[in-house]
């Protein structure tokens, strides 16, 4: 889990195909627009660009995908697009916005997100890493890009740490953090996950990146807890 959206999923040639999945871009301007439809398109998702009726399209219409900017008008669309029963799976793209407003809309399973300037070489990396879970061609230890909040509480010392997950599968976790850990520290983790409440469950420290800006954990095979994770990614890769 450790190259958390470089790895996550295998390129596939479009090889002029007709797209299988639509991603909506929602209120996006050019060049934004233009550069994020191309990246799509050579992944075979074909994009659908939303403005003024955006929200009534979403409850009425099936997307694999949007991309919506992190602002406070994108409060309304999230909450659209997560109670829509067409959409409330759908990958979820962030475009902008600081690692605040990555967690203020948490609640709502934002999968990843396109950092600003948007670049055509680091759109195509995120695109190429997420395009299985748009196009529905998961595997059962498919790691799912989302990000959302993580509280953490070491054993033995009771140090607190409070972070953003990268990527989720039923077996552990990537975070994002400086934090100094050491592979094999125990500690205990919550979060939830859209339809799943907060959940704890024991962990330990698997791995750490050379840059020291993010960290894996492994849940406890014994922590019976560790079920609830594995119920919800099964159902995610199933809806």
């Amino acid at each position: 889990m450790e190259n958390a959206l470089g790895t996550a999923v295998l390129p596939r040639p479009n090889g002029g195909k007709k797209s299988s999945a639509r991603a909506a871009l929602v209120d996006l301007k050019e060049p934004v627009r233009g550069l994020l439809t191309d990246c799509f398109r050579q992944f075979g998702i074909e994009s659908v660009i939303l403005s003024g009726t955006a929200n009534e399209r979403l409850k009425k219409e099936k997307f694999e995908a949007c991309v919506v900017k992190l602002a406070p008008t994108a409060q309304p669309v999230l909450e659209t697009a997560r109670t829509s029963p067409s959409n409330s799976r759908m990958v979820i793209y962030g475009l902008g916005g600081s690692a605040q407003d990555a967690l203020r809309f948490s609640k709502y399973g934002i999968n990843a997100v396109f950092r600003e300037p948007l670049e055509r070489p680091a759109a195509l990396k995120l695109v190429k890493a997420t395009q299985m879970l748009v196009l529905h061609e998961l595997r059962r230890y498919i790691r799912i890009p989302v990000i959302t909040e993580v509280s953490a509480t070491f054993v033995g010392d009771n140090r607190r740490l409070t972070t953003t997950s990268i990527e989720i599968s039923s077996g552990g976790m990537s975070v994002r953090s400086a934090e100094d850990v050491t592979v094999g520290q125990s500690m205990e983790v919550s979060f939830s996950l859209l339809t799943l409440p907060r959940v704890w469950v024991r962990a330990t420290v698997s791995w750490r990146n050379a840059a020291g800006k993010s960290f894996g954990v492994r849940f406890d095979d014994q922590d019976q807890r560790r079920a609830k994770i594995k119920e919800w990614v099964d159902s995610y890769i199933d809806g």
